[in-house]
């Protein structure tokens, strides 16, 4: 059964081989049961509920991937996306967390059709590759600083916005702890060193009377609260309508920058970089987005670290479905949620948001008409604490240079018509 659902043979490897490659992938990743009941917590969710959401909706993902498109990637709830929904559309833009669900399901609508007729491919080409580059290092500065304020590290000044926490306390010592102890794992190559660095982090914590340790096996917690809690009283308002698209945008480049690379990785690539498998694993994902909503979680997308199980010899969907059944089972260890506080789970987002900004590396800093408006991109979101505006703001930017400068032939479809509808929004005040 196994061989004629993955097809083993065909891609010279077995069944031990894939369960090995999908237990390491699921280390690497499974500190999103962590992360992401803190920061949807933000959000007013119920913590509980959103681990066992987070579990589920990480399962359905990655079973789709597996079972659809028979490729090697594990899929969760995604960082940085969950940021934005949590920290920019229900704190920043007063939405309730409701009817940022119905935006996250949404979004995953347009993504599926977007795939389905193969839109994206359009979509995809007409964004300038400065732009990309600009919005992924964006993400990775609103993650950091949004770590660094959940790890005490910075906090708020009524004249300086910003200033220093107090770094003599336990919560800003041992989240900077935890973010050298990522590094220097994952310089070892040691599986799994962010979950490593959380559990350490939370052990410190106990021992000095922070947290206390309640055991690590129990009951999984409902999800009742969040499911099918979809509010869609507001979805049609110009904001949601940017919020909406933002959530597209990123899960679409996200994903697809994500499946090329691990596509590689695995030996699955022709010669133009292109796999068969492309256009399945982009529905796969886009109905998983689609599923996480309907779950209570925010936009569920194909995780990087996907990549370590590659590495340990993953080439099927049965490397995923192991992710999956892990990331099920995972539903019992609810007692760990309390013991790890927010500030092990700090160092998780600003390590993603490091790896994020080298990005940065990508752009061409040899002409400014395309660094600048990939800049502003990166800029505005952390400093306007938002992925939206920071998109919006790029755009217009880089349609206004190559005008100006006389580039008008570089100008994209896609570009062009984002950056009026942006202005427009601007200057009659709904957005």
């Amino acid at each position: 059964m196994l061989e004629k659902l993955f097809k083993l043979q065909e891609h010279q490897t077995t069944i031990k081989v894939e369960i090995v490659a999908g237990l390491t992938t699921f280390l690497t990743m499974s500190y999103i049961l962590f992360a992401n009941p803190d920061i949807m917590s933000a959000a007013g969710m119920p913590k509980e509920a959103v681990f066992t959401a987070t579990a589920v909706a990480a399962a359905v993902g990655c079973i789709l991937m597996g079972l659809w498109a028979n490729f090697p990637a594990g899929l969760a709830p995604g960082m940085g996306l969950n940021a934005f929904f949590a920290f920019a559309v229900v704190g920043g833009m007063g939405y309730t967390w409701e009817q940022a669900l119905a935006a996250v399901l949404i979004s995953g609508v347009i993504f599926f059709l977007l795939s389905a007729f193969k839109i994206r491919e359009w979509i995809l080409h007409s964004i300038p590759g400065c732009l990309r580059h600009g919005i992924t290092v964006g993400i990775g500065l609103f993650l950091t600083i949004i770590g660094l304020k959940n790890a005490g590290i910075i906090a708020d000044h009524p004249a300086t916005l910003l200033t220093l926490g107090d770094l003599a306390s336990p919560g800003p010592l041992l989240a900077g702890l935890g973010l050298l102890l990522i590094i220097a794992l994952d310089y070892r190559k040691i599986t799994g060193s962010i979950v490593i660095s959380m559990l350490a982090i939370a052990i410190v914590s106990s021992i000095l009377g922070i947290t206390t340790f309640s055991g690590i096996v129990g009951e999984p917690h409902s999800m009742s609260e969040l499911f099918f809690a979809l509010d869609f009283s507001r979805v049609l308002e110009a904001t949601m309508i940017s919020v909406i698209l933002a959530f597209v945008f990123v899960d679409l480049f996200d994903t697809s920058g994500t499946l090329m690379a691990t596509a590689s990785k695995a030996g699955l690539t022709d010669k133009d970089g292109k796999f068969d498998a492309m256009g399945k694993a982009m529905l796969a994902d886009s109905t998983a987005t689609t599923a996480g909503a309907a779950l209570g979680v925010s936009s569920v997308t194909t995780y990087v670290e996907s990549g370590a199980g590659i590495a340990a010899g993953g080439k099927t969907g049965l490397t995923a479905v192991t992710v999956g059944v892990l990331f099920l089972a995972a539903m019992f260890f609810t007692p760990l949620l309390d013991f790890v506080p927010a500030f092990a789970t700090a160092p998780a987002l600003i390590y993603v948001g490091l790896m994020m900004t080298a990005d940065m590396r990508h752009i061409n800093w040899d002409d400014m008409t395309s660094a600048a408006p990939a800049w502003i991109c990166a800029i505005m979101m952390p400093f306007g604490f938002s992925i939206s505006h920071g998109i919006g703001l790029g755009f217009v930017a880089h349609t206004v240079l190559q005008l100006l400068t006389g580039k008008t032939s570089e100008i994209r479809p896609a570009v062009a018509l984002v950056s009026v509808l942006y202005v427009l929004g601007i200057a009659t005040g709904v957005l």
